[in-house]
């Protein structure tokens, strides 16, 4: 072998490559000279940008939703377990409030 070692690219650096390739503004040649990737590997950084650009807008407006529980229902739940312990507490040590 060689002895080189594969060059691993962050999803931002393959962003800020593919969109010098789309401004145009450098050959694909010079920005892969210069960021030191094979031209090839730029025009399909460049490609993939193009075909997934739409997907950045789709979706709904306004907060996403992870799909747990809410805050509010979370924080009661926290509220009962909470008391229940307390009680349990004042039970044992034969505190009556």
């Amino acid at each position: 072998m060689s002895g080189k070692t594969r060059k691993i690219f962050t999803g931002s650096q393959k962003a800020k490559v593919a969109l010098e390739a789309v401004k145009g503004t450098k050959t694909l040649n010079e920005i892969a000279q210069e960021h030191g990737i094979h031209p090839n590997q730029v025009g399909q950084w460049k490609k993939e940008l193009l075909e997934n650009v739409g997907s950045l807008f789709e979706g709904k407006r306004g907060p996403q939703s992870n799909g747990t529980e809410s805050d509010a229902e979370r924080l009661c739940a926290k509220i009962g377990q909470l008391t229940m312990e307390l009680d349990w507490l004042k039970k044992k040590s034969g505190i009556n409030l």
